[in-house]
């Protein structure tokens, strides 16, 4: 079963984590959404941008809409990787984990800056973002 990714095009780490993702994405469960796309509300009417900006969002083919921690788990565990992002899931610590993954979206920006010196992932001269230039396609 297909699982959406919709994600902030403009956050350098975003970026970076679906182009990991993209790469070994092999069987093809996976669909990248950037949620910035110009005809995104269009094609996603169900899928509230701010809200997105605010929680990363993901979707089922069927419908279902997971949100924060358990679409980055579910993301991972499609590609057969990052099995210890489960145990964020676990009843004791999913509390935790996903007040500590709020913080981190409301300052992914900043935590950019920090992590590789840009705080937004900026259009290069094709108007696509350096970052995602080369990415695979799906």
């Amino acid at each position: 079963m297909l699982f959406t990714l919709f994600y902030d095009g403009s956050c350098p780490l975003c970026v970076a984590e679906m182009n990991q993702l993209r790469t070994l994405n092999t069987n093809g469960s996976l669909h990248f959404e950037d949620i910035l796309a110009s005809d995104f509300t269009e094609r996603y009417p169900d899928i509230i941008p701010d809200d997105a900006r605010e929680i990363l969002h993901g979707k089922f083919h069927d419908g279902r809409v997971l949100l924060g921690l358990d679409v980055t788990h579910q993301a991972w565990k499609r590609v057969g990787r990052k099995r210890w992002i489960g145990l964020l899931r676990l009843p004791v610590i999913r509390w935790f984990a996903d007040k500590a993954y709020l913080t981190f979206a409301k300052n992914r920006y900043r935590i950019s800056w920090l992590l590789t010196g840009k705080s937004r992932c900026e259009p290069c001269a094709s108007g696509v973002c350096e970052i995602n230039k080369n990415r695979p396609k799906t």
